[in-house]
């Protein structure tokens, strides 16, 4: 994580700069919606504002806010993006099982979700995975080698 922001303002500044982006792009997309552009950065400011303040707080959500949650809490994090990722891959293969047999063009995005989806799975089995679980920390799992010189 990025160490020389303080812990407190990790999530208030990632909000920030999501809503900051949000909002540029209504902006330059223009139009008659440009003004959605102002509404998006009221909101960012306002979620900003409040994140910030919870931060500050001792309670759960407090800690949550603040980036210093516990194991439990980190736990429930955990477990809730995975129900996120896993409801993201089944509503991504129905909606692309129901493009392809209604012979509709709008089947490529859910295939874009489902592969990115797919990946990241993957992506997170080799970064979080442990490629030496299950051998005992004293078994030696070098291969032997048979001495040249045998008595």
């Amino acid at each position: 994580m990025i160490t020389f922001i303080p812990p407190r303002l990790r999530k208030p500044a990632a909000y920030g700069l999501a809503g900051l982006l949000f909002a540029a792009a209504w902006l330059v997309r223009g139009g008659p919606l440009w003004w959605v552009s102002i509404n998006a950065l009221i909101l960012t400011i306002a979620v900003v504002a409040r994140l910030y303040w919870v931060g500050g707080k001792d309670t759960d959500e407090g800690a949550r806010a603040g980036s210093r949650a516990d194991e439990r809490q980190q736990l429930v994090s955990l477990r809730s993006r995975a129900l996120a990722c896993n409801l993201t891959a089944i509503v991504s293969f129905i909606g692309l099982t129901a493009a392809i047999a209604v012979g509709a063009g709008w089947w490529w995005p859910f295939l874009v979700t489902l592969v990115i989806t797919g990946y990241g799975y993957l992506f997170g089995l080799g970064s979080y995975g442990d490629p030496e679980e299950g051998t005992p920390d004293e078994e030696d799992t070098e291969r032997q080698t048979r001495s040249p010189v045998s008595s």
